[in-house]
């Protein structure tokens, strides 16, 4: 059942993020480099399993930390958004692969130049993930939504520059190559990939949707696919063999929703792209783990 709110928040360290390899191409809206340390202390706890498994894998930083680290022997990521999925399954294809590399240490970026990539009808997939990490960088907040706008003054009044690092990207598609034996990439709905996957007792399941349980409409400004049927979502979950663990904002609706199918929750600490410090909730069947901290 689910716990009440303790004094963890107030005496838990906020991770460094700087701390954490970034390892993504990605600038992501509700990423998770922040929660690395967390996962890394589950996934030891949970030794033996075979499969990890993110069916809402947006930006990745938790799955790729997975591969690199050798948390699991594999590692599966589902992402539903066209955009996102172009990008992955282009990263896990050699010759693709190959190509966005020097796609991307060859553009020069202006705002003319950056204006023709994205007004563009991508003629392939490969396009399309070159078009979409382009605008990933260069869109405020890296919000890939329709209607985000780009980067005006940028860092340093540096314009669409400011996060536009063509060596830093190369570098982390060189590095992901190293671990593409251990990745799978589906594009599809992660609600129905647990469904479908809801008897692994081989698997671990790390759940982070991109949506909001509580009525707010953030989610629709920073993601294509953010609707979604939380109650849902929470059924499914309670349903795996599997262990998993699941993050949500930290909000009434949510604890309500945990305290109806049964689930252990705990409260963790982070600053959000504002530096603003925030909790969020960790969902699962039995988070003693977290608290022995």
């Amino acid at each position: 059942m689910m716990r009440q709110l303790s004094l963890f928040e107030n005496t838990e360290k906020i991770t460094n993020v700087m701390s954490v390899p970034l390892r993504s191409p990605f600038r992501y809206p509700g990423g998770k480099t922040w929660l690395v340390p967390r996962i890394r202390q589950w996934l030891t706890q949970s030794a033996g399993k075979a499969e990890f498994i993110e069916p809402f894998v947006g930006g990745g930083i938790v799955s790729l930390t997975v591969a690199f680290e050798k948390l699991a022997d594999r590692v599966t990521m589902v992402e539903i958004d066209s955009d996102v999925a172009a990008v992955w399954q282009t990263l896990l294809d050699r010759c693709d692969r190959a190509w966005l590399q020097e796609r991307i240490s060859t553009f020069k970026i202006s705002p003319d130049a950056v204006n023709s990539v994205l007004d563009a009808v991508p003629v392939d997939l490969k396009e399309k993930a070159f078009q979409t990490i382009l605008k990933n960088r260069v869109n405020r907040g890296g919000i890939l939504a329709a209607g985000a706008g780009k980067i005006k003054r940028g860092e340093k009044d540096k314009g669409l520059k400011s996060r536009w690092y063509p060596e830093t990207l190369k570098r982390r598609i060189l590095n992901i190559e190293q671990i593409c034996d251990r990745l799978t990439f589906i594009a599809g709905d992660g609600m129905e990939f647990l469904r479908q996957n809801s008897h692994r007792s081989d698997a671990v399941f790390f759940i982070d949707p991109p949506y909001t349980a509580a009525g707010k409409k953030a989610g629709s400004r920073l993601y294509t696919h953010w609707e979604l049927d939380h109650e849902e979502l929470f059924r499914i979950s309670s349903t795996l063999s599997g262990d998993f663990l699941m993050t949500y904002d930290n909000v009434k609706e949510v604890r309500q929703l945990a305290d109806k199918f049964g689930l252990d929750t705990e409260t963790v600490p982070m600053k959000n792209t504002h530096h603003a410090k925030m909790t969020e909730l960790l969902i699962g069947r039995n988070l003693d783990w977290v608290r022995s901290r």
